[in-house]
């Protein structure tokens, strides 16, 4: 694609998320007497990996169209100053992060959606936006991977940062926990102390391992030594 089409294509991606928080937003602040028991009061849609994830897509595709307007504009020291942000944004946290939602939503809602996303959520959460939540984002993760030249960061600064976010949204649901008495997905009322220990430790080796997926994918697509001002270059003409 050349880099304009890429910019309108990035810019249609940031409009569809910016989009998706404002209407989760505004869906949350909407008929408060409607709310499930399932949607608890303290920290809002911002206590759901889901909704976070949503935020932080558009913050990632934010970035990539200030750079590609950069790249647009020439200012190519600067443009290429931001590669490795961008870069590092989409490896350590926008792709794996929206593959683990994808996977993990997809997978406890088939063998029992009571334990992710109950039944009465339907009254509050449309079906469409419920797959643009749960399903679209992992379709447009790997379209981004295929579609725009990059180079991931070294794999000890993204799986830190990836570890990082990992840790603060698990400390962020058991403060949640400590706070209302209550666990933020249905699925932990069911696990012994033990069985949550395991559930999060598996929840970070997924996430490592998809990790290391998107850079083997990344390196397959891409190469290991692409010069990615070059390429845009070329699509340029």
């Amino acid at each position: 694609m050349r880099t304009s089409s890429l910019f309108a294509a990035h810019g249609l991606a940031f409009a569809w998320y910016v989009f998706l928080v404002y209407s989760i937003s505004h869906i949350a602040r909407k008929g408060e007497e409607k709310k499930p028991p399932a949607v608890l009061p303290f920290g809002g849609p911002w206590k759901f990996l889901t909704v976070l994830n949503l935020v932080l897509q558009a913050i990632f595709y934010g970035v990539t169209l200030l750079v590609e307007a950069f790249v647009l504009m020439k200012k190519q020291r600067i443009a290429k100053s931001m590669f490795p942000f961008r870069d590092l944004l989409f490896g350590a946290l926008a792709f794996p992060i929206s593959t683990f939602v994808f996977t993990s939503f997809w997978i406890l809602y088939t063998y029992d959606r009571q334990l992710v996303y109950p039944k009465n959520l339907d009254l509050v959460i449309p079906e469409w936006m419920n797959h643009a939540m749960h399903t679209a984002i992992f379709p447009l993760a790997l379209l981004e991977l295929f579609t725009t030249p990059r180079r991931y960061p070294s794999k000890g600064k993204g799986l830190s940062l990836l570890g990082i976010a990992g840790f603060a949204y698990t400390s962020w649901v058991l403060w949640i926990y400590s706070v209302t008495g209550k666990w933020v997905y249905p699925v932990f009322e069911v696990l012994s102390p033990l069985g949550r220990v395991a559930f999060f430790s598996i929840g970070f080796l997924i996430m490592f391992f998809i990790y290391n997926v998107g850079e083997f994918l990344c390196r397959m697509i891409w190469g290991d030594s692409i010069v990615i001002l070059d390429i845009y270059k070329k699509k340029s003409k």
